[in-house]
Order: structure tokens, then sequence, then C-alpha cells
């Protein structure tokens, strides 16, 4: 069986932001607590991780210590990819393979130059691989992925269909054309950032709309940030097959 364990549900700021009074801030509920967004996907025996932002140290500190056989960046921003040098203990398993868009792998090699053009003893080991819209298989492996373009705001980001789950973050658009690529889903998990709209975010509604749209059977909303209001509140608003996914919420399919 498959499963994908949420490891980060949270925007940007994390949830509580810092010096922030709210109610969702002040919360007790663990639900309504969410590091930096990201997603491990287990998959005919191999573990895929979805972005690796700042809080990924210590997303793992209770997740079983195992090979991580890829990583898949959906883009460039610090709360997506500024925990990779965070992989190094990870690679006492081998080399991690990452795929990215050129643009972004671009940006990690200046931004990160000891992991990858000058590396010393102790570097993380990486393998970056630049990718396109068409779909591939990672190495060693026969999994393929499908990237799913999206637009954040006007930066052009992707998303991945695995076999019948698809992780859609940071998305303010998506053209019909890749909504196409989403039909016969089990797993969505989309952006859904807080209810009133956002110029680079879907706002809730606008989740609800795509997620309808796309037809899967079960959804799951991530990049959660302290406006989405509280966890019980929002999901007692929501149809039957949306779920607001929270840290450390672990889904079978």
């Amino acid at each position: 069986m498959n499963k994908i364990t949420f490891l980060g549900t949270g925007t940007s700021t994390g949830v509580p932001e810092l010096g922030c009074t709210c109610e969702v801030c002040k919360s007790t509920n663990q639900k309504d607590k969410r590091l930096r967004t990201s997603a491990l996907i287990e998959i005919q025996n191999k573990r895929i991780l979805i972005d690796c932002g700042p809080d990924f140290r210590t997303q793992m500190l209770n997740t079983p210590f195992n090979k991580i056989d890829a990583l898949l960046i959906t883009h460039e921003h610090y709360d997506h990819t500024g925990g990779i040098d965070d992989l190094r203990p990870y690679c006492k398993f081998g080399s991690i393979n990452i795929y990215a868009q050129k643009r972004v792998n671009t940006i990690l090699r200046n931004r990160l130059p000891y992991c990858f053009e000058t590396p010393y003893p102790g570097a993380p080991q990486l393998k970056l691989h630049d990718i396109t819209n068409n779909a591939f298989v990672i190495d060693n492996t026969d999994i393929t992925i499908i990237p799913i373009q999206l637009y954040h705001g006007n930066l052009p980001i992707l998303g991945y269909r695995i076999n019948n789950l698809a992780y859609l973050t940071d998305v303010s658009h998506i053209e019909q054309c890749e909504i196409n690529k989403l039909r016969n889903l089990d797993i969505l998990v989309i952006d859904a950032l807080r209810e009133k709209p956002h110029p680079t975010h879907f706002s809730i509604a606008q989740a609800v709309e795509c997620a309808n749209k796309i037809g899967a059977k079960e959804v799951f909303f991530t990049h959660i940030s302290h406006h989405f209001g509280l966890h019980t509140t929002i999901q007692n608003t929501l149809q039957q097959n949306i779920h607001v996914a929270y840290d450390n919420l672990v889904v079978a399919y």
C-alpha cells in the first residue's frame, strides 16, 4: 500500500507566526500548528520527498531513517528549498537525485555551491536533474512522474502527479490542459492559503472550485496560513471528501 506523510502544511512563515496573537496562532490544537510545506511519498518501496524546506530536520526527527530515493522540487522559494543541506545524513545511503526545472537548478547551484560545484568531505551528495513538463522516470526505479505546469502568481512552477496522487502547492492558476492531466486521481493535495483571495495562492473557495473540476476521490488542503482559520472550524464547512491536512497526517491510498 502507498502512503503520503504530510511533513509540513504551513505557509512560508509557519503557524504560529512569530509575534502574532490571533486565535489560530494561540490555538492549543496541534492541528493548528504548521511547519513549512513538504510531503513524503512512499510508493513501490521507494521514498520520494516533495520539497525540502527550512523545517526539514525537525520534520524528520520522528520519521524512520531510511533512504530517500528522490527529491522533487516545486520551485526555488526558500520555504521549499531551505533544508537541502540537511539531506546530508541521508547520503549515507548513497547520493540523492533532485529533480527540478532548469531555472530552479541554476538557482540552487548558485545558492549552495559547496553542494554542487565544489563539493568537500561532509557535504551532501546530490545529483541535479533538469526536467521539463514531460514525464520522466526516477533513476533506479520504474516510477514515472508527470510534472504539472502551475502558476504561482506569474512564476511558472511545477506540481507532480505520481500514479494516482497529485501534489499541487503554491498555485494560483492552472490551465485547462494541465487539469486534463489530473483525471482519475485517488488523492489530490492542493494549495489553500486562506479565506481571502491572494495574488499567488488559491484561496479556500478557489481550491474547492479547482478540486471539484479535477474530481479526485479525496482532497487535502496544504500550504495553510494563520489567516485560514481554525482547523476544526474550516473542516466543518467543507464537503465530505475535502480535508484540511495537518502536520504528521499519514494517508494510505
